[in-house]
């Protein structure tokens, strides 16, 4: 059996840290801008919508639907070599069209749909840090 590599882990910056202190109490927060009310992810130091920097980081509902998704089966990602097959879903955040955010989730993607409801969860995968998932909801 081979060396499986552990899982990879986030390396918050001061761009995003805040994100990553509020998953670790299991609340998403999104950046926004204070001018426009437009919503970043990732981070950004300047607004993606009016360049303002004036950005700061909101509770988000986590409420969503699946955007897009693909089924992986290759062994080559480091960290994910013994969960394939899994699904990684693009989730588009009911809050703002495009905003996206990327989940992991078991299984051959067998029942996902584009345009499906999601529900967010929490994945615990280190000390100090926490995942924001999301699922398809029937």
């Amino acid at each position: 059996m081979a060396d499986l590599s552990p899982r990879p882990v986030p390396a918050p910056d001061e761009l995003t840290q805040p994100f990553w202190d509020a998953t670790a109490a299991h609340r998403l927060e999104i950046q926004r801008c204070t001018a426009c009310g437009y919503y970043n992810h990732p981070p950004k130091r300047l607004c993606d919508q009016c360049t303002s920097p004036d950005l700061g980081f909101v509770p988000v509902s986590g409420r969503g639907q699946v955007y897009s998704y693909t089924v992986m089966r290759q062994t080559s990602i480091a960290g994910f070599e013994d969960k394939v097959p899994y699904t990684t879903l693009l989730v588009e955040l009911e809050e703002q069209p495009q905003l996206l955010l990327v989940s992991t989730v078991p299984g051959d993607g067998a029942g996902i749909a584009i345009g499906q409801s999601t529900e967010l969860w929490w994945e615990p995968i280190e000390e100090g840090f926490v995942l924001p998932q999301f699922r398809p909801i029937a």
